[in-house]
């Protein structure tokens, strides 16, 4: 949009989609999360630890 290229309609158009691409991965990453949680679940797994401190 800054080059002007696009219209402001093309430009939403896009910028919708980037929002729905957005909530698949984050239901992707989320799902992801819940099965290592479940995977790493056992007693012998003790070190556990969010992802953000990796």
């Amino acid at each position: 949009m800054e080059s002007g290229d696009l219209s402001l309609e093309d430009s939403l158009k896009y910028f919708e989609q980037g929002v729905q691409l957005t909530r698949q991965c984050q239901t992707a990453l989320s799902e992801a999360e819940q099965k290592i949680a479940v995977l790493t679940a056992d007693d012998n797994y003790q070190n556990e630890k969010p992802l953000d401190e990796l």
